[in-house]
């Protein structure tokens, strides 16, 4: 399983950095709503939809959802941080939402269980979360601070998994995802500290003026983000009954199961660099 993740996550790591740090924003912007697509789409599985047709309309709406952003927050134009601001406090209360509706699950699935509850929750981990990568592409140096971003929740991910692995005793959230432990918990939000103490040692000169504790406060808060973005896709494929949200990826599961943590973090990071960099 190790093995077939790295293999896997090499690849998609360079694929990506190569991308940000070469391709147009158009494409990037492309790529990234294809992802999201993707995703949407293996979402609709986990909704509960079967049928083709409402399947591919949630996708219309999604896609809707993307332009109207795009168009109406002048995303890859002269970003202004009110035009995004307030989608960012939207979508940070909403995981804020999801983070107690995890810790009352499954109780709390009363609240969310049916398919246009479902449904909701999709559009809104998906759409805000593409908006977030595209603010942060069109800020100064944004391109690097996207990487920063996705490392942090890799980090994160790594630092947990073997912390976990090794350390593991006290089940996290054992009534959604029983592998997960407070241990693990711990053991990636201390890489993310450190991570944190390294981007603040390694910051370039057009962001100097941010200091260590805003720089943690960030890289912190985006990890607790991307493992509540984790635990809250783990907790609606429980539900519907579903042990990976497909099967694209060998040794991940599908597109969701690696878009989870990113689509919890972004918002969050965004927001964080807004309060602290502007």
């Amino acid at each position: 399983m190790l093995k077939a993740r790295i293999a896997t996550a090499v690849p998609l790591a360079l694929m990506f950095i190569g991308l940000v740090l070469f391709a147009p924003p158009s494409l990037l912007a492309a790529v990234f709503g294809l992802f999201v697509l993707m995703g949407a789409w293996e979402w609709t599985r986990l909704a509960g939809l079967t049928s083709l047709l409402l399947r591919s309309l949630f996708l219309v709406f999604v896609v809707a959802g993307l332009i109207a952003g795009s168009a109406q927050l002048q995303l890859l134009a002269q970003v202004q941080r009110l035009n995004v601001q307030s989608v960012m406090g939207v979508a940070c209360l909403a995981w804020a939402v999801a983070m107690l509706w995890i810790k009352g699950y499954p109780s709390s699935a009363i609240l969310w269980r049916s398919r246009v509850m479902r449904l909701i929750m999709g559009y809104l981990m998906l759409v805000p979360a593409w908006i977030a990568v595209m603010f942060l592409l069109g800020v100064p140096l944004g391109r690097v601070v996207l990487i920063c971003m996705v490392a942090t929740v890799v980090v994160a991910d790594v630092g947990a998994y073997f912390s976990g692995r090794f350390l593991g005793r006290h089940k996290l959230a054992p009534n959604v995802s029983p592998g997960k432990t407070w241990e693990g918990f711990w053991g990636g939000f201390l890489a993310c500290a450190g991570f944190g103490v390294l981007l603040w040692w390694l910051r370039p000169v057009e962001v100097s003026h941010l200091n260590l504790s805003a720089i943690l406060a960030i890289t912190l808060a985006t990890a607790l983000a991307s493992v509540v973005g984790d635990l809250m896709v783990s907790m609606v494929k429980r539900e519907s009954g579903h042990k990976d949200s497909g099967n694209l990826l060998p040794g991940h599961g599908g597109v969701l199961d690696r878009l989870d943590s990113i689509c919890g973090a972004a918002p969050i990071f965004a927001l964080g660099y807004m309060l602290a960099n502007w």
